[in-house]
């Protein structure tokens, strides 16, 4: 089998409303740009060598029906008001042959800010504790990203997070957050 190695990623997020729930779903997608994709979920490895390229720039090295890779955080409700969230955290090592990590979560309560240090924390936690950092998870992780930070380690860390409301009529609402590969 020949090896399949993506050679970027990019982030997508969106939002979708309908009375039916897996037409809300498609609705994210299309928000998010990535409907017309056959979408196969993958864990949590960012490879070395990857380009993190921007939303216009990867979808444009995609075409409709292609199967294509991706790290993908969702969350519905059909629940008035209720808050929900769709979150995807990337943590880079300071060496470009190393791997980095990418995290997901999903759920209900979160806000942007605390779902996206969630999804950050998580991703430079497994990062951290693979390239042999000693990590306290008793700390905030503010005081943890400084440790990141100190160690040399781990270069940066970013989150792309999609956060809304259940629809107060109770339509069906999802949120999706991705980390979409192209090669």
């Amino acid at each position: 089998m020949p090896e399949v190695m993506p050679t970027g990623m990019f982030f997508t997020k969106g939002v979708g409303k309908h009375k039916r729930n897996l037409q809300s779903f498609e609705e994210a997608l299309r928000k998010a740009g990535i409907a017309q994709l056959n979408l196969v979920r993958v864990s949590s490895i960012f490879p070395p060598g990857c380009q993190i390229l921007t939303r216009s720039q990867g979808l444009k090295r995609l075409r409709p029906g292609q199967i294509v890779h991706c790290v993908l955080a969702e969350a519905r409700t059909d629940e008035p008001n209720r808050l929900l969230c769709a979150g995807i955290g990337l943590a880079l090592p300071s060496d470009k042959d190393q791997y980095g990590y990418i995290s997901e979560h999903h759920g209900f309560g979160m806000t942007q800010r605390k779902c996206a240090d969630y999804v950050e924390d998580m991703a430079a936690t497994m990062l951290g504790t693979t390239l042999g950092i000693d990590i306290d998870i008793e700390k905030a992780w503010d005081e943890r990203r400084e440790l990141y930070k100190s160690s040399n380690l781990i270069i940066r860390t970013r989150a792309n997070v999609q956060t809304a409301e259940g629809d107060k009529n109770g339509l069906w609402t999802t949120v999706v957050a991705a980390a979409v590969f192209v090669y």
